[in-house]
């Protein structure tokens, strides 16, 4: 028989996310439905920059893409949509109910101004890839101050 070496440590971060997970759960059941700026869940993204893009990918596996919808506003990205429960099988039926279902609404400010106009987005196995394109930044206008 092998002796296996204890790592407490291992022990606390399995704690921690099962605390996490707790509070996510509570807190997710206390929201109101109608809230503004969140919905049901919150799907998980990536952002980040090249030398003339910015680029968001989130994970929307089993939405369609129909249920999906991008907004730039000023320099405020929106990503809203909605994950529909499967009416094939009643929720009494199930035995674990992990997946998050309803809708989202995630708001980013972009770092930079982009062009509206040249802005694409991907949908493919599940994931979103949002690409921004920046546009030259404005050099800023040196005003003289005269004194009276």
């Amino acid at each position: 028989m092998a002796l296996l070496k204890w790592d407490p440590f291992k022990d606390l971060i399995t704690i921690q996310e099962r605390m996490n997970r707790l509070f996510d759960d509570t807190i997710s059941k206390v929201k109101p439905a109608g809230e503004k700026f969140g919905g049901g869940w919150s799907p998980p993204v990536d952002v980040y920059e090249t030398e003339e893009h910015i680029i968001l990918k989130a994970e929307l596996p089993g939405i369609d893409k129909k249920d999906i919808e991008v907004e730039i506003n000023d320099n405020m990205l929106v990503l809203k949509g909605e994950r529909r429960f499967e009416k094939s099988v009643h929720e009494e039926n199930y035995h674990r109910m992990e997946r998050s279902y309803g809708s989202f609404h995630r708001i980013f400010t972009l770092p930079y101004v982009v062009d509206k106009n040249d802005t694409k987005a991907k949908y493919n196995n599940g994931v979103l890839e949002i690409t921004l394109h920046k546009t030259k930044e404005q050099k800023p206008k040196h005003i003289k101050v005269e004194a009276k």
